[in-house]
């Protein structure tokens, strides 16, 4: 028993990493949950455009959430370097596999998902043991 339990409690040391994990977790359940919409009902993917932003909001704040509760202070930092780097992955996996150009509104991607995981590293930071 206590053998599984140090398997599947890997602590990452690092708040950054360990919100960007939590934040690609939490997308990897927004786009399943999203594909099953699609899947049945009569929605098509143009249509999803304004969920795939709310799904991709909630990963970063709750991954700024996560960075802000493993950091000991300044989760505000944490968390938007914990959005900054999930908005820049997000971009290169689409211009790698997708073929999708970079442009300049892309930095508002990245500002906005830093904003939002800096707002989640700050409801985060006050979450954790005392």
């Amino acid at each position: 028993m206590h053998l599984l339990r140090k398997l599947f409690s890997l602590k990452i040391g690092s708040p950054v990493l360990s919100g960007l994990c939590r934040a690609f977790l939490w997308m990897l359940l927004g786009a399943f949950i999203l594909s099953l919409l699609l899947w049945g009902s009569g929605l098509s993917e143009q249509d999803l455009s304004l969920y795939t932003y709310v799904v991709h909001g909630l990963a970063v704040a709750f991954g700024g959430w996560t960075a802000g509760k493993r950091a000991i202070r300044k989760g505000w930092y944490q968390g938007s370097l914990t959005g900054a780097f999930y908005g820049i992955i997000v971009l290169i996996i689409g211009f790698l596999a997708l073929d999708s150009p970079l442009k300049a509104v892309d930095l508002l991607w990245i500002a906005a998902a830093a904003f939002i995981g800096a707002l989640g590293g700050m409801i985060g930071v006050n979450f954790q043991k005392a």
